[in-house]
């Protein structure tokens, strides 16, 4: 049996409700149960970083403990993904533009930041069924460089994050 498709309007409606519970949890520090309400029981969530390295989790509660526990415990602290804009497709889906916003602001007063973006697919109840996220993850690398350099860039986060990431990409690309 398929799912009943959402109207445009209740699709976007889901995506500006997710953008606002994950604003409220940035401010917070606390990815709790609003997030976890938004995703089906058996959702999936995954990450796709450049080929070099997949993070995919099953199920909400897998969701929870990777992409907003987990990960987000790497030294993200400071860090905000604010939406750009949301665009509604067919088929229960969406797309949302952000930015992986690092913390402080450049001399210009512009900020540190990359964009990314989030393809959602939800179900007849507005629960998201399916997410995948995608970066430039090179680009992202040399935004944690120029934190780094700027003194702005948490050191757990380049230990954790940072350096590994950037091992597996030169390792990929020889």
């Amino acid at each position: 049996m398929g799912r009943k498709p959402l109207n445009h309007e209740q699709i976007y409606e889901c995506t500006v409700r997710l953008r606002d519970i994950l604003a409220e949890a940035e401010k917070t520090g606390s990815f709790g149960p609003e997030v976890a309400d938004m995703y089906a029981k058996q959702g999936v969530y995954t990450t796709e970083y450049a080929g070099v390295l997949t993070v995919r989790a099953e199920g909400v509660d897998n969701i929870m403990a990777t992409h907003y526990d987990r990960d987000m415990a790497l030294g993200w602290d400071g860090w905000t993904f604010p939406y750009q804009g949301i665009f509604v497709g067919e088929n229960n889906q969406a797309i949302a533009h952000w930015m992986n916003r690092g913390p402080g602001r450049r001399r210009d007063d512009g900020y540190y930041e990359t964009p990314g973006v989030s393809i959602f697919t939800y179900d007849d109840e507005g629960k998201i069924v399916d997410q995948l996220d995608m970066f430039d993850l090179a680009h992202q690398l040399h935004l944690c460089d120029e934190l780094d350099e700027a003194g702005l860039l948490n050191p757990m986060l380049k230990e954790s994050w940072v350096v590994p990431m950037k091992t597996k990409l030169i390792e990929m690309l020889s």
